[in-house]
């Protein structure tokens, strides 16, 4: 059984907090021409209060829904590809399964960083592509700002925080909206980029040294080197799975981390500039976010022609990688 699978509506959430590069001037030591020469990056938004990946969650997901007009009862399954939420567990998931009165639907988190978006679209075309589910809802939510170090302008001048979903459903038509995806994984490299949490042993046992910093940590330089590196070969290696090359592609939208990483990644696998979508400009990296981001906001502008293939690719921390081809129609 090998069940087709349609992509049904994309939508995106931010916090209506937004910094500009001149509000991260009075955080940090920097200026707006400083963070727009490295990373292309000129604003971001960010939670405020009590808003987390959860209450992100929870306002796209009411947004697809109504833009799609799915009934909450028939949805199968929920996954969320989220890496910074306000607590393990209960997951985002579960939280948004209540939230929509989705009474028929597992739920659960899934971890993959920046990369978790391509991840949970995989995850979840494999249950429909068994018969195991008919429809499930795809989400990816962070609120990474909540653990920046911001006195670390390296860092926190990335970053911000956002949400994404859709639905994927058994196709009524007989064509497959996802070609192909192709993920991978390099856990040698994890130190990369990383996130500890405060933990300690039982009284009874030997104690441990608690990590020092609770921040997320990136070292750059390495990163940028793996991308570079990597992604390529990713692109290549998802390119022959569909049995296509670039020429058959419409638009490329990489993972949002940084423009000058995008602009060297466009010319080292040879694609036109102008097939190129980004959006880092206004939102910074939104982790698995961004991706789904980019194809929403495009779309309702009207850059992102439909019907158009898709190339995608991600990396994140572990470190994950992912490419994707996908139909959006």
């Amino acid at each position: 059984m090998n069940i087709p699978v349609k992509i049904r509506g994309m939508e995106f959430s931010v916090p209506e907090l937004t910094l500009t590069n001149d509000d991260m001037a009075k955080i940090v030591e920097t200026s707006d021409e400083w963070i727009v020469k490295r990373t292309g990056i000129s604003k971001r938004h960010v939670v405020s209060g009590e808003e987390d990946a959860v209450t992100l969650a929870k306002d796209v997901v009411n947004k697809l829904l109504k833009s799609t007009g799915v009934d909450p009862q028939t949805i199968d399954m929920i996954i969320s590809a989220t890496s910074a939420p306000q607590r393990p567990y209960p997951s985002v998931a579960c939280e948004v399964q209540a939230e929509i009165g989705a009474e028929n639907a597992s739920a659960c988190d899934l971890v993959a960083a920046c990369s978790g978006f391509l991840y949970a679209m995989q995850m979840a075309r494999a249950n429909i592509n068994s018969g195991f589910a008919n429809r499930v809802l795809v989400l990816a939510s962070d609120a990474t700002s909540k653990f920046l170090d911001w006195t670390d302008r390296s860092s926190c001048v990335l970053f911000g925080d956002g949400a994404a979903a859709t639905i994927l459903e058994a196709s009524d038509d007989g064509i497959d909206d996802i070609i192909t995806i192709r993920l991978e994984s390099d856990g040698k490299n994890k130190e990369f980029i990383s996130l500890n949490l405060p933990n300690q042993n039982c009284p009874l046992a030997e104690p441990h040294k608690n990590p020092e910093n609770l921040h997320i940590q990136m070292a750059g330089k390495d990163v940028y080197k793996y991308v570079m590196q990597k992604i390529p070969s990713v692109i290549e290696k998802t390119l022959a799975e569909a049995n296509m090359t670039l020429d058959d592609i419409d638009y490329f939208i990489p993972h949002q981390a940084n423009l000058r990483m995008i602009e060297a990644l466009t010319t080292r696998i040879k694609i036109a500039p102008e097939k190129v979508l980004s959006n880092i400009q206004d939102y910074g990296n939104m982790s698995a976010t961004s991706i789904p981001c980019v194809i929403a906001e495009k779309i309702k502008n009207g850059e992102l022609k439909t019907p158009s293939t898709l190339l995608l690719s991600a990396f994140g921390a572990g470190m994950t990688a992912a490419g994707a081809i996908i139909r959006i129609r």
